[in-house]
């Protein structure tokens, strides 16, 4: 009877998966990581505008309602308030000035921001005589309800 020999494998140099450590896994990983990083940062900036979801907050003080709503960044000059008699829909952008190019950038990510919210409100107002301050990045808006209404007491329960 014959013997049928294998032929030999031929090495491709390359160490099978299960024969590396985790931590050569994890540098191979951490080097390729760095390296696209380094790739991806050469690459020229695409100027979108960022837009932005701002936090609110939304008060009943029971003649009026108040909105108070974060916009870093933005002056009183760029920001539109428009107002029905049911809902404030608030819109900010702020562009970066010509000016500002002639600085020495590395990276620039905030030539450009804006925000915007729609807020429907529970109760009819005036819209005639809503007033809006903005101090230190954040809109005040007072918003004159055309009924006002009554603020509930509340009244403290124990818990058992």
């Amino acid at each position: 009877m014959a013997e049928t020999k294998n032929p030999p494998k031929k090495s491709t140099g390359i160490a099978p998966f299960w024969a590396s450590s985790w931590t050569d896994i994890d540098r191979s990983i951490e080097n390729l990581r760095r390296d696209m990083e380094k790739t991806f940062s050469s690459f020229p900036s695409i100027h979108m505008p960022k837009m932005s979801h701002t936090s609110c907050d939304v008060i009943d003080e029971g003649n009026q309602f108040r909105v108070k709503m974060d916009v870093p960044g933005i002056k009183k000059n760029e920001v539109k308030l428009n107002v029905t008699d049911n809902s404030l829909e608030v819109s900010a952008e702020h562009k970066e000035e010509s000016e500002e190019k002639k600085k020495n950038y590395l990276r620039k990510e905030r030539s450009q921001v804006s925000y915007y919210r729609s807020l429907p409100l529970s109760e009819k107002i005036i819209a005639g005589k809503v007033m809006a301050k903005l101090t230190d990045g954040v809109l005040d808006v007072t918003l004159p309800k055309s009924k006002p209404t009554e603020i509930q007491k509340k009244k403290s329960i124990s818990i058992q």
